[in-house]
């Protein structure tokens, strides 16, 4: 029998043997399956994986279940960019860096934080590597006061997001610096580790083996080689957005850029309303400044996602016009297209509650920006300087903008500028090991195992199991499907495939895994999206389909469908475990006709 306390986390620990480590990656919907259990987990991996991704789908799951989710993050840029607000602010730490008796007694006993902390049953913590893990422990100890519990962080799931190979903390002058990782509060809350493997964001394998070896501390000569090489920008019309090191630099980059062209420049104001402490901490995070002036021919950068306009945040422009009715400005961007970008609102909420917003055009002039405000953004073309890099993973950061090699300019790398701390690449190795552990957890506990976990820990908070496609009810929090609108994944898969292309095509033009694909088919399997004609053509000539099925259903009637393992063992591993996601799928949903034998 399953109780509250024999969560995901106790059936991990103590640890399973690392000889049980599996050799798929983590895809996003296993990382979503953990998180739905209850258990604290750590939400990772490198640029481009999807991190964003997994965490909304789980706010949106978490509201249609009618729990309250806290969103928060480590700085204001990043808090504007998921909707929330900084954790200093959400625990009424604020700027402290040290926390006494006194402190502790005046936070626990505001009444407004104190309903707050009371009514959170999820709390999310993005770029986690930006937190310094003193500050992690004051939250922790905050929590646990105000809700009287001794549990790490008051009984509260927590989600830490983030890749510590990012920019670290930053601590004031004569403090130490502590990885969030190295807290006590880390400790205590035992968090599961989903190191997302996927990759959504770079096209080019050259640019990937060089990112992947400065995580592993492995950077050769022949990499900065390969930077040397990267002399010009690949794209025709496009002038890179230049990184820098040190905001001087770049204030003055774009001055200088801005009064060379002719004319003069038209000023879009930025309007707010709310709290005042609250909208000045929008206005100093916002990348787009208070003052916008624009002229023609400006490069320009897009500051916020609008997935319908056919934008999102890094893409890079130039302006050709204002639009003739309200005077917004028009854009051009590296594919030809043109968008009128209008303005658009960032807001502070508390549980769907907006406390603060302000409204300007979402651009900035992109003849330059700092790596720090780059970063969680990808760039069209970048042009850097690394010669100054002086912290550890800004380099990494700043490569890691870029989709592929032929957007990247480099214009010098200094001796540090690929260097990451020891300590990160440890842990690293660490978190991989921990996340491959849990995925051989998952298969062994069975899908209907961990459904029970996943319903006790909404019900026993007070929610209901949300039916698929479920959002959050009107008039009550909004979706993240209305705040972050997103193009399905899934769809695009299913497109390509009703184009008759092969799963290592598709996978191929869209640069994801192979195993991402067969993912998507299985959902889309399940949701009756695809169906055995076009099957046939994207799984390409491998076996006979009514045989494969036989066999899958015949082990299906001894095992159950519930984990995989045993079938692909009873199998003789004949199957590997893609192939057996799918005919499970497709035994599910009896969409295969027996009659003649498909050929794959």
């Amino acid at each position: 029998m399953i109780t509250e306390e024999r969560s995901l986390i106790t059936l991990i620990l103590p640890h399973v043997p690392v000889t049980m480590v599996g050799l798929f990656p983590m895809t996003q919907a296993q990382a979503l399956t953990a998180l739905k259990t209850g258990a604290n987990v750590f939400l990772t991996g490198e640029p481009g994986a999807g991190k964003t991704y997994v965490l909304n789908e789980y706010i949106s799951y978490l509201e249609a279940a009618g729990l309250t989710v806290a969103v928060t993050a480590s700085t204001g840029i990043a808090a504007t960019h998921i909707g929330g607000m900084t954790i200093h602010s959400w625990s009424g730490i604020g700027v402290r860096d040290t926390l006494t008796r006194y402190d502790l007694d005046q936070i626990a006993t505001k009444e407004k934080l104190v309903k707050r902390f009371e009514r959170a049953q999820v709390l999310v913590i993005d770029e986690i590597s930006m937190l310094d893990g003193t500050v992690l422990d004051m939250v922790d100890l905050v929590l646990k006061t105000a809700r009287g519990k001794n549990e790490a962080f008051g009984g509260v799931q927590v989600v830490f997001v983030g890749d510590f190979f990012q920019l670290p903390p930053i601590t004031k002058p004569g403090n130490s610096m502590r990885y969030a990782f190295a807290s006590r509060a880390w400790e205590a809350a035992r968090p599961l580790v989903c190191y997302l493997s996927e990759q959504w964001r770079h096209e080019d394998e050259m640019l990937a083996g060089l990112l992947s070896a400065i995580r592993r501390a492995a950077v050769e000569e022949e990499h900065y080689t390969l930077l040397s090489e990267q002399t010009e920008i690949g794209f025709e019309g496009i002038v890179p957005t230049r990184l820098y090191t040190h905001n001087a630099d770049v204030d003055a980059v774009n001055l200088e850029q801005l009064k060379a062209l002719p004319g003069y420049g038209r000023t879009f104001s930025m309007a707010t309303k709310g709290g005042k402490p609250l909208v000045e901490g929008l206005v100093r995070t916002c990348l787009s400044p208070q003052a916008l002036v624009l002229k023609e021919d400006a490069m320009v950068m897009c500051t916020k996602n609008n997935f319908e306009a056919g934008y999102v945040n890094g893409t890079l422009g130039r302006v050709v016009g204002f639009d003739a009715d309200d005077g917004f400005p028009e854009i051009e961007m590296a594919d030809g297209r043109r968008v009128v970008v209008r303005p658009t609102s960032w807001e502070v909420t508390d549980e769907g509650k907006v406390l603060a917003q302000i409204t300007q055009v979402p651009l900035r002039l992109a003849w330059a920006i700092t790596v720090h405000k780059s970063q969680g953004m990808s760039l069209d073309a970048a042009e850097m300087d690394l010669s100054r890099a002086f912290v550890y993973g800004q380099g990494y950061v700043a490569l890691s903008r870029v989709r592929t090699l032929k957007g990247l300019k480099v214009l010098g790398v200094g001796a540090a500028a690929l260097s990451v701390d020891p300590r990160v690449v440890a842990q690293d190795e660490r978190f991989r090991t921990e996340s491959s552990m849990l995925e051989d957890l998952l298969a062994e506990q069975g899908e209907e195992e961990v459904a029970k976990l996943q319903a006790l820990f909404v019900t026993t908070r007070g929610g209901r199991v949300p039916v698929a496609g479920a959002v959050a009810p009107a008039g009550g929090k909004r979706s993240v499907v209305e705040r972050v609108k997103k193009e399905r994944t899934q769809e695009r898969t299913r497109q390509l495939a009703m184009e008759g292309k092969y799963v290592a095509d598709i996978a191929a033009l869209r640069g994801l895994a192979e195993s991402t694909i067969f993912s998507h088919l299985e959902e889309l399997i399940d949701e009756e999206a695809v169906g055995i004609e076009q099957l046939r053509i994207v799984m390409g000539e491998q076996f006979s389909l009514d045989e494969a099925l036989r066999e899958v259903e015949a082990m299906i009637g001894i095992h159950g469908d519930s984990a995989l393992k045993p079938l692909y063992e009873a199998l003789e591993e004949r199957y590997d475990y893609n192939i057996l996601r799918v005919l499970r799928a497709l035994h599910r949903k009896s969409v295969v006709k027996r009659t003649d034998e498909v050929v794959f």
